[in-house]
């Protein structure tokens, strides 16, 4: 008799964590079906059924969340009797962002109702196809966001805390925080109402080679490496956003998937950390990119950018017990990987 195969649904399969689970999940022997309006932007996708479309459209996350066979039917219609779930579902879409995306205040409504719609026909859809078959055996993953931490327990930019305990009262900085905490409910709800098992995440800061490196969306390290990568061999200045002392960390792509399958595989539901202890101020993070590029960097402050909090820094202290996870990669390990790939891109496009 044929082992069995574990099917798993990756949702935002083409953007920077989903397109790299797939691959995890593809090294682990998954059948995977990826989801997203649009492809990998830097890689050809390794899932063995991709398929374009908008989850915000509950009629196509319907058929989204269908397995029909290893053939990867989605186009072609299967007798209802063939249909089954998934045995997992890692939901990464969202209408997201780096700071200047998230903290102008002008895609604040499109973040809520994008991000939220999205959500809602995953567990409503999920749920009815759980109550079709009679039993729930799909988990869903939740990727969360340290976003959704209170503003006021984030003002020194020394002492953050983020614990899992501190989220209440909630008191997020962006209506993004704001939705990524709805969210997270959301899925703990339907939990409890439905049964349906679910795994939380709130993620601080990921980063690495292929995602997002330029056109306003791109997250501090990479924005960091395209700008130091664009300046000559001898180096030169860079505008840093606000005065630099504030204060995060960034966890490597790697970790981030790692930590995602442990706590998948786990019967902890979360919500959870998943992110560094390795806190820099952002003049701090200039340096090593500078470090790493070998070029004198120099910084010229935009004080009126838009910033978020004044200090973010993951506590990891429960996921260590639960899951017994840790970071292992320093910060400079992860750039240096990162502003290679980013060097890269900007030959590339100068070319």
């Amino acid at each position: 008799m044929a082992e069995y195969r574990k099917k798993a649904l990756v949702l935002g399969a083409g953007g920077f964590i989903g397109s790299h689970m797939v691959k995890r999940l593809k090294s682990e022997g998954y059948w995977v079906r990826g989801v997203d309006l649009k492809s990998p932007e830097f890689s050809k996708t390794e899932a063995d059924e991709f398929v374009h479309g908008d989850l915000s459209d509950r009629s196509f996350t319907k058929r989204v969340l269908e397995f029909k066979g290893e053939l990867g039917n989605f186009y072609y219609p299967v007798p209802e009797r063939l249909i089954e779930p998934f045995d997992e579902i890692y939901q990464f879409a969202a209408d997201m962002g780096g700071a200047g995306f998230v903290f102008t205040g002008e895609n604040d409504a499109d973040i809520m109702h994008n991000s939220v719609t999205i959500n809602l026909n995953v567990l409503e859809e999920q749920r009815l196809i759980n109550e079709r078959v009679g039993y729930n055996k799909t988990k869903i993953f939740y990727s969360g966001s340290a976003c959704m931490y209170p503003e006021h327990n984030q003002l020194d930019p020394d002492n953050p805390d983020c614990s899992e305990e501190s989220a209440y009262p909630a008191a997020p900085d962006s209506e993004y925080g704001w939705e990524k905490l709805f969210s997270e409910r959301l899925y703990l709800a339907y939990h409890r109402n439905y049964s349906i098992p679910v795994r939380i995440a709130r993620y601080h800061n990921i980063f690495g080679p292929e995602g997002t490196w330029t056109g306003g969306r791109e997250k501090s390290p990479a924005a960091m490496c395209r700008k130091v990568a664009e300046l000559p061999d001898t180096g030169g200045t860079i505008e840093v956003w606000g005065d630099g002392e504030q204060t995060r960390s960034f966890l490597y792509i790697d970790e981030c998937i790692e930590a995602t399958r442990r706590l998948m595989n786990s019967t902890f539901i979360g919500p959870v950390n998943i992110g560094s202890e390795e806190m820099v101020k952002i003049n701090e993070l200039v340096e090593t990119v500078g470090r790493v590029s070998g070029k004198v960097v120099r910084r010229k402050h935009k004080l009126d950018a838009p910033l978020g909090v004044r200090g973010r820094n993951s506590n990891n202290d429960l996921i260590r017990s639960k899951l017994g996870w840790d970071y292992e990669q320093t910060l400079e390990e992860g750039i240096r990987k990162t502003y290679i790939w980013i060097e890269e891109q900007v030959n590339e496009q100068n070319q």
